[in-house]
């Protein structure tokens, strides 16, 4: 079907001139059209990869890649265990914690919270919260001391600033002369931390690990040890041989299992959004199919003339589709320059139209995150421009089968 002849004709027949000039504004909307749909589905799926890495980046500088904790929920022997993990392959380091609820009073203002005690000289292993400091520094957590430091959005819900004195209600309680009351402790600001996710900033302190077994009981154990990896994406196996190793004393998890419905919500939502403009793409691509019947229609001399010759019915099914795929493939590559470029520069692109209209198009009042980000990702360049170039091809095979079955004889009947 494919030999140079029908490459020739299909190729003369994308710049022949028509009876016609609305045949070839059609032809230039489905090639058009095609490489804008291409363009907005690589721009928007970057843009969606650089959003969910940078909300990534953010919730995983405060959440631990993996945890280790015992049978009953709590480690006794805390640093026989990090000793054994400094030399365990694909660990970078690790700290211990204990967390807890509790209920924070600063004047009338109360609210609930996640309290974690922490040891600070380790925390800067497992964690950012120490490069993300407003005020203070991690390092003001000393034992015996009771200071503590609190997200900026519970901070200002509060309405406490560096020095003040708060109240830190636990729901263990004391069995007093006067009846059962809950732990309560005073602690003093200090220190502030910002890092970019409402849900820490707003529902999270921190205090120096002494002080948090002090006041929940803990005595000598801690809840979990934290780890940190060097290849995030590789956690479920790094921690998988972990379990495997630990099987009979630990209870080990990752980061993938903390926050699965998050990201599992984030995968459905990217796959819907590419179905979504897969179908911008598919409607630009079956816009071949009314050009290469209006091409078929305006050439139905030709084909009978070239049939008459000795052309077979499958040569001339290969010209419209030489024609149609010529259209895709320039379409689909205009598309794919158009959006590598796009998602490359949508940040400075957009910081361009903000400056020129004085609008702010994520407000850094409103929005943790005030530019916009995006991740060109390779493989979902290459499968977009695969599945246009699919359709475009797809798209030409009834016209060229239309073309294939005129008959010589009915079309010169009148020439």
């Amino acid at each position: 079907m494919f030999k140079p002849l029908i490459f020739y004709i299909g190729l003369r027949y994308t710049r022949a001139k028509r009876r016609t000039q609305f045949i070839s504004f059609v032809t230039l909307a489905s090639v058009l059209g095609i490489a804008l749909s291409v363009t907005a589905l690589i721009t928007v799926l970057s843009v969606m990869n650089g959003f969910v890495k940078e909300i990534s980046g953010r919730m995983l500088s405060m959440t631990a890649h993996a945890t280790i904790t015992g049978r009953y929920g709590q480690l006794d022997n805390w640093q026989t265990l990090a000793d054994k993990l400094v030399d365990y392959p694909h660990v970078l380091g690790s700290a211990p914690f204990i967390d807890g609820q509790v209920m924070i009073n600063a004047d009338r203002r109360v609210s609930g919270t996640m309290l974690s005690g922490i040891l600070p000289e380790a925390e800067s292993m497992v964690s950012e919260v120490a490069a993300n400091m407003k005020a203070g520094q991690l390092s003001d957590l000393i034992a015996g001391q009771y200071n503590i430091v609190l997200g900026k959005e519970l901070a200002d819900y509060l309405g406490v600033m560096m020095g003040d004195k708060i109240t830190v209600i636990s729901p263990q309680v004391n069995s007093t002369p006067a009846g059962v009351v809950p732990r309560m402790r005073r602690f003093t600001v200090a220190g502030i931390f910002q890092v970019g996710m409402y849900d820490y900033d707003r529902n999270m302190a921190l205090i120096h690990i002494d002080d948090a077994a002090k006041l929940f009981r803990m005595d000598n154990a801690v809840s979990a040890l934290r780890i940190r990896l060097d290849d995030l994406l590789n956690a479920p196996q790094i921690t998988h041989n972990l379990a495997t190793e630990f099987y009979d004393d630990y209870l080990v998890s990752d980061w993938t299992k903390a926050h699965d419905n998050f990201f599992q919500a984030i995968k459905m939502e990217k796959r819907v959004m590419s179905i979504i403009l897969l179908l911008m793409v598919a409607i630009a691509a079956f816009n071949i199919i009314s050009t290469l019947i209006m091409v078929v229609t305006d050439k139905r001399g030709d084909i009978a003339i070239l049939k008459t010759q000795g052309l077979t019915s499958a040569s001339v099914m290969g010209i419209f589709m030489v024609l149609g795929t010529i259209i895709g493939v320039f379409g689909t590559i205009l598309g794919t320059v158009g959006g590598v470029l796009l998602a490359l520069n949508i940040s400075a692109l957009v910081k361009a139209v903000e400056d020129l209209f004085h609008f702010k198009f994520l407000s850094a009042q409103q929005y943790y995150i005030s530019d916009l980000p995006s991740e060109l990702i390779w493989s979902d360049v290459y499968a977009i421009a695969g599945m246009a170039f699919l359709l475009s091809l797809l798209a030409t095979i009834y016209p060229a089968w239309q073309a294939a079955k005129i008959n010589p004889a009915e079309v010169l009947r009148y020439e």
